[in-house]
């Protein structure tokens, strides 16, 4: 399964000539209901500060996730977005084999060139040491290993385990970070990006044992959080009622655009725990990403036979669908 990027809207729409607000991106998974409206006001807010070099540990952002993820603050470390912490690890764990329990997000794939792969939802071909990296809820499968199986697996093994953790927000799971005082070699990797939908500003936490966090605060540089980036991230992680409005929305939502795209191409309806669509097809995934293309709409090809489709607005979810049934093979 070959897996690329997402939300290349900007690209695409200066290739085409076209105003980027034109086109609709389902290629990349935020949050339909978009930030809270809390952000814009604390931005505007923070401008002023611009001048200053932003604190060189964001103090106040790792005691309000510490709060929001029932951590201690130490356990948390901050960073330029997930991506960037992605890098970063690698840098730590280089001399360490390393094994992508696919799918996994394709910057991992980069981060780790020299890595081995195995199946994430078959516990017998994962290592017995090393590095082991794995994502729940799986992008773009959306299959979400289950704490007791990973628990089981630490049981049986030496190796250190880094859980991306992106969309778990949306799928109301528990976090793999209710192991760390269990087991020291987990790590938890998490995004502001697609819950809060702040992915321009670059917002992402590294979650630890607490000494080892210490440690690779050692090996950091420092500002990797910019003013506006901390205040948005504030604004967001405050906003409870806007967090509550995001996960039933698209709880309800999803299930909706599931059916209806089951009905269109008489398959099972796709299951998911994220706020994104697996969808098989029976044809061309690059035909079908071509004519929605044609009609200003991004999909996220995953192979030749699926794509990966976002949860957005109904009335965006219902022009989808109608290109979708223009489509010669649908």
């Amino acid at each position: 399964m070959a897996i690329t990027h997402g939300g290349d809207v900007f690209a695409v729409a200066r290739e085409h000539g076209w105003d980027w607000r034109d086109v609709l991106d389902f290629s990349a998974n935020i949050n339909p209901l978009g930030p809270s409206p809390r952000v814009r006001q604390a931005i505007c807010g923070a401008l002023d500060r611009i001048v200053h070099y932003p604190e060189r540990e964001p103090e106040r952002l790792r005691a309000a996730l510490a709060q929001a993820w029932h951590l201690e603050s130490d356990q948390i470390l901050l960073g330029n977005g997930a991506t960037e912490l992605i890098f970063f690890f690698a840098r730590l764990f280089r001399d360490r084999p390393v094994t992508l329990a696919l799918p996994v997000f394709s910057e991992f794939e980069r981060a780790f060139p020299q890595c081995r792969t195995a199946d994430l939802t078959d516990e017998a071909t994962w290592p017995a040491s090393g590095l082991l990296v794995l994502t729940r809820p799986a992008n773009p499968t959306a299959w979400s290993l289950s704490l007791a199986m990973l628990r089981e697996y630490l049981e049986s093994s030496t190796a250190m385990v880094l859980v991306d953790e992106s969309f778990l927000e949306f799928s109301c799971l528990p976090s793999a970070a209710e192991l760390i005082q269990e087991y020291s070699r987990v790590a938890v990797l998490r995004s502001l990006t697609k819950f809060y939908a702040l992915p321009g500003l670059r917002v992402g936490a590294l979650v630890g044992d607490s000494a080892a966090v210490r440690e690779w605060k050692l090996q950091r540089e420092p500002w990797q959080v910019s003013v506006l980036a901390e205040e948005a991230a504030l604004a967001a992680i405050g906003d409870l009622d806007h967090a509550a409005r995001t996960i039933e929305f698209v709880r309800s939502e999803r299930v909706w655009l599931a059916q209806r795209i089951a009905d269109l191409l008489n398959i099972e309806q796709p299951a998911t725990d994220a706020n994104f669509l697996f969808v098989k097809l029976n044809y061309s995934a690059a035909a079908l990403c071509e004519h929605m293309l044609r009609q200003k709409i991004l999909l996220r090809q995953c192979s030749d036979d699926a794509v990966r489709i976002a949860v957005r607005l109904r009335e965006e979810n219902q022009r989808l669908l109608q290109a979708w049934k223009e489509f010669p093979c649908a």
